[in-house]
């Protein structure tokens, strides 16, 4: 007798509108409604879909992309604005859960910005604000280093969801952070591109199999299903990039393109996965798949030796004062979602 429940879940393999905040988040809403209207209830988009992935780290020395850092930072979006404001009231509409990379911006500071995932209610509340805890490699040059705050698993009525952004998935005691909350829906979201070689020196961030593997792994332990969403590189983006510098051609097309596919509780890929073509890929998912398994491994049953193992999680934001004679300074509270004039703006 089936007791948990079972949905239809949609991963965008979407390209963002390169730097354009308004226009991604209309693209955004627009791929919400085409998902709502096939039947899926949680919607699912890659690593700082809006207002991009900043790739040209990996392309350019810092000293010569102060333009799209600034350029970066304008069109990141504050948890109170108008575009986070526009999601949450189409997931209301729309009746969807929605998780969503975002570039967040800082209240406390104009260049601080943030690799953030967020995780919306079908009601337009926000479930869940996780901002990544390490950026890797050249992802450094552009983000700050977030905390352990968001890292929660929310308990809905499709299940319990939880996310990790790009290489926390290759983070055990991040993953574990999660298990250890009863998941069963994993959220992974990624660029489109990583590249780590220039051509000639062979042997590129193969990002196909170094993301199925860390997903598989996640999901054969934690016994929960994987959603691996990750970005697209239309043409107009790629022509933006060489425009700036034709010798980067070479690079961005010499580097893997990496897949959007689901996963199941044992590993296994399930369906088709989406790579070459921009698109939006479902899966529908029992999640009364992920109790058998548990059986085997039940890394946070059972199959553990807590008198061993002693895992402690610091899980507070970080603020940058704490005043001795007040409160800390805080981050403004996200607006109700019937904000008309603030969904308008976008």
């Amino acid at each position: 007798m089936s007791s948990l429940p079972r949905l239809k879940v949609a991963a965008c393999h979407a390209a963002p509108v390169f730097l354009d905040k308004t226009a991604t988040t209309a693209k955004a809403l627009a791929l919400m409604g085409e998902a709502a209207a096939h039947g899926a209830e949680l919607v699912v988009f890659p690593e700082s879909y809006i207002p991009a992935f900043p790739i040209w780290a990996a392309l350019w020395a810092p000293i010569v992309n102060h333009d799209l850092f600034e350029r970066m930072v304008e069109n990141s979006l504050y948890l109170d604005g108008p575009e986070i404001a526009a999601v949450r009231a189409e997931a209301r509409r729309l009746g969807v859960f929605v998780s969503l990379g975002i570039s967040e911006r800082s209240r406390h500071s104009a260049g601080c910005i943030w690799n953030s995932n967020l995780l919306i209610g079908d009601d337009g509340e926000l479930l869940n604000h996780h901002r990544k805890l390490v950026p890797t490699f050249y992802e450094k040059l552009v983000w700050a280093p977030g905390d352990g705050e968001g890292l929660r698993v929310s308990d809905t009525r499709i299940g319990r969801i939880g996310a990790l952004i790009c290489g926390e998935n290759t983070n055990p005691l991040a993953r574990y952070a999660l298990m250890a909350q009863g998941e069963q829906l994993h959220i992974s979201c990624w660029p489109a591109l990583w590249p780590t070689r220039l051509p000639e020196g062979g042997g590129n961030f193969d990002n196909v199999a170094a993301n199925r593997i860390r997903a598989a792994a996640h999901s054969f332990e934690a016994k929960a299903f994987g959603i691996l969403c990750a970005g697209y590189m239309d043409a107009a983006m790629r022509d933006f990039l060489v425009d700036r510098d034709p010798t980067v051609a070479a690079v961005l097309d010499g580097t893997p393109r990496a897949a959007t596919l689901f996963v199941d509780p044992t590993g296994t890929q399930v369906g088709e996965m989406l790579q070459a073509e921009e698109g939006i890929l479902y899966a529908d998912l029992d999640l009364n798949r992920c109790i058998e398994p548990k059986q085997f491994h039940d890394v946070v049953g059972y199959y553990n030796r807590f008198d061993v193992f002693d895992l402690r999680i610091e899980r507070r934001r970080h603020e940058p004062v704490r005043w001795a004679d007040g409160p800390a300074l805080e981050m403004p509270e996200a607006p109700p979602v019937d904000e008309p004039a603030a969904a308008q703006q976008a």
